[in-house]
């Protein structure tokens, strides 16, 4: 799978479009995207998104024990991808709370929705395994308008 980063309504991370090629390794023997790749796309773009920030996660998890864990998701399925599709994985930030983010997450292609999820990330001090609160540069990172 390819993919290029691309703001989405300019240089604010507050908004990411994050654009992916299907290949046949995402697909099932129906040429469909297989459902848990979609949750991939969406990895991956919240990734990038935090990577447009200025913030590695490597780095976050080395440097300063922090690291982002999924606690939540709710996901619609609307449409099927297909092979060779090119998707965009629009990003946002829903909510953001004293431990945790709320991203909204669209897949479209050409416009068309086919996905969409509500993904909880909870902050981690990695190394107790326990919530922390985002520390303020990361909260400045969430909350930029």
């Amino acid at each position: 799978m390819s993919a290029a980063p691309t703001p989405a309504n300019g240089p604010s991370p507050a908004s990411f479009r994050y654009t992916v090629r299907v290949y046949y390794e995402d697909t099932d023997a129906g040429a469909v995207v297989y459902y848990a790749n979609y949750l991939k796309f969406c990895e991956r773009a919240r990734t990038e998104w935090l990577r447009q920030c200025g913030v590695e996660q490597k780095t976050l998890l080395d440097e300063r024990g922090i690291a982002f864990m999924v606690r939540r998701l709710k996901a619609e399925f609307v449409a099927p991808a297909r092979l060779d599709d090119a998707l965009d994985v629009s990003t946002q930030v829903a909510r953001l709370a004293g431990a945790s983010v709320v991203f909204a997450q669209r897949i479209a292609r050409a416009g068309q929705l086919l996905f969409e999820c509500e993904v909880v990330v909870a902050c981690v001090n990695h190394a107790r395994g326990r919530p922390m609160p985002i520390p303020p540069d990361l909260r400045a990172c969430f909350s930029h308008p």
